[in-house]
């Protein structure tokens, strides 16, 4: 097991190569996590680096796609941090981003607290807490050399690939009628290419990996707070962004949102 000190240092080397734009093969033989659980413990020393309360929650490979795309069979969890997240319309530069894709997805914001316990929250009890349902696109980034062989503790360790989100406007429609599993997402590349998903590509559906977070978290010991934002991962196969790249989230009665890269 991976001592208090330990977690601090790989936590540390985590957070300054990603203010610093940097990549590592892997963390060093010493702190490097072999557990989910040591992976969790050093990703929540992350909060020590912001200065606000942690914005929400990310889920990393939610899709097949998205699994095959950091190398993992199976969903992860991440902090979004306030001072990552972009205005609807705006720009960010594309930078040393590694992965160098954007991902259109279903984001939660949570309407009340559901706090640890000994059972498991069913879906429709998670559901019940949310508040308003938005479209998101996420950007997302590894602070790994290679983050396709690295493995699940590592990447929960770097925060499950979090870097940038953009959430829109809340939905109009009444999001509790549909079927958020055949509900179509499109994301587009605008000028080279569009794609098209469905939430069935989360999970099978939005709502149950909404669920599954609350229950990652609960068995972690940790709250979903109200007013925290989840999104739930990509519902279309990730976008290759390149810099001077305009994309554009459809998730039709749900809304849209765009972000430009530079």
């Amino acid at each position: 097991m991976l001592t208090d000190k330990q977690i601090d240092q790989a936590s540390k080397l985590l957070v300054e190569h990603w203010e610093r734009g940097r990549r590592m093969a892997r963390l060093p033989e010493a702190i490097r996590p072999r557990t989910r659980a040591e992976g969790y413990a050093i990703q929540a020393r992350i909060e020590r680096h912001s200065a606000k309360p942690v914005f929400g929650w990310k889920i990393a490979a939610t899709s097949k796609a998205g699994q095959a795309h950091i190398g993992v069979d199976g969903p992860m969890a991440g902090r979004l941090l306030a001072e990552r997240v972009l205005p609807d319309g705006g720009s960010t530069p594309l930078g040393a981003n590694h992965m160098r894709v954007a991902e259109v997805e279903f984001a939660f914001r949570m309407g009340r607290d559901l706090a640890p316990r000994p059972a498991p929250y069913s879906t429709d009890e998670v559901l019940a807490a949310v508040d308003t349902l938005h479209p998101a696109i996420e950007i997302p980034d590894s602070r790994y050399d290679d983050f396709v062989t690295v493995g699940a503790p590592h990447l929960i360790a770097d925060n499950a690939c979090a870097h940038l989100v953009v959430v829109g406007a809340a939905a109009k429609s009444d999001w509790r009628k549909l079927d958020l599993a055949a509900h179509k997402g499109r994301g587009a590349n605008e000028g080279k290419f569009e794609r098209e998903g469905s939430g069935a590509n989360v999970l099978g559906d939005p709502r149950v990996a909404l669920a599954w977070l609350a229950n990652e978290l609960r068995g972690l010991g940790l709250t979903l707070a109200r007013g925290q934002i989840v999104i739930t991962g990509t519902c279309v196969k990730p976008m290759e962004v390149e810099a001077g790249d305009h994309i554009v989230a459809d998730l039709g009665s749900l809304g849209g949102l765009s972000i430009r890269f530079t």
